[in-house]
């Protein structure tokens, strides 16, 4: 007898937006002979009861076949960061404002699930930051960020690439983005968008002091550091949208690029390009 398949499910955080996706996403897990998971905080957002074919209050299976997400990019990373380096495909739904890295948009539901629990898709990895403090370390799937602590005086933020000091800058904060990030904030900052297969990492500034500051790519093997030169005034530091600690004063942060990190699933023929057009251009015509 065959292992019943398994696919972890996370929803964004307003369930009445997926009500009706999630009541396709069980009809397709059952005909396709899938167990759908909930975590204990998904579960109490949809009032699931277990039944055949539906596991709640339960953690996200390490050796799922599949992770199906229903929500907008921050849900999606959320799924990429829980199986990184695992090869476990994340298969996107979007129902959030933007969704770059959505599979697959509201209005195509049925058929994208159909699709997802078929296997009928293209996976595409995705690499990572590894980013480390005395204090603690994370792993990023699009960007790392520095800000300055509201009521505070502005940033005093530098990089060191290598054992070289490339720029030190009074800024109210830089962003260290991946490819797959650098169509977020990085791109808001006026960073360059690098295409997904690029190797590297961005790195931009927000709201810098100067009229040199320039944004910069810097290659997959050369590692930065960022160094908080203030001598008074802390930063905030956040992973992928997420406040994860504080840098005081003269304190650092260490970030390299990490290859292979997540599994992206994508429409197959779907490419960067198309979906930068289709998204940032419908988004820049206003329909």
């Amino acid at each position: 007898m065959s292992r019943r398949r398994v696919a972890t499910v996370f929803t964004h955080r307003r369930p009445t937006e997926t009500s009706a996706a999630l009541g396709e996403l069980v009809a397709a897990a059952r005909s396709a002979g899938y167990t759908l998971r909930f975590s204990p905080e998904e579960t109490v957002k949809h009032g699931l009861r277990a039944e055949p074919g539906i596991e709640i209050d339960a953690p996200p299976a390490a050796e799922a076949d599949l992770c199906v997400v229903l929500g907008g990019d921050g849900t999606i990373l959320h799924g990429l960061r829980t199986y990184a380096r695992s090869g476990v495909p994340v298969f996107g739904v979007n129902f959030g404002e933007v969704g770059f890295l959505a599979t697959v948009d509201p209005d195509d539901v049925a058929s994208g699930l159909r699709q997802a629990f078929r296997g009928d898709y293209e996976v595409l990895s995705l690499p990572g930051i590894e980013a480390q403090t005395g204090g603690g370390e994370w792993l990023a799937m699009n960007d790392v960020s520095f800000h300055r602590q509201q009521g505070l005086r502005v940033a005093d933020l530098a990089v060191e690439v290598g054992e070289e000091e490339v720029g030190r800058v009074r800024c109210d904060g830089l962003v260290v983005a991946t490819p797959a990030g650098s169509t977020g904030y990085n791109l808001a900052n006026g960073g360059p968008v690098m295409a997904w297969g690029v190797e590297g990492l961005a790195v931009s500034y927000i709201a810098p002091h100067s009229l040199t500051a320039r944004a910069l790519v810097v290659a997959p093997n050369d590692p930065i550091t960022i160094r908080n030169r203030s001598r008074e005034e802390p930063v905030d530091v956040s992973v992928d949208g997420r406040p994860v600690c504080e840098l005081p004063p003269g304190g650092a942060l260490s970030a390299r690029f990490s290859d292979d990190v997540g599994t992206l699933a994508q429409a197959h023929g779907a490419s960067f390009y198309h979906r930068l057009r289709e998204k940032f251009g419908r988004l820049a015509s206003g329909a």
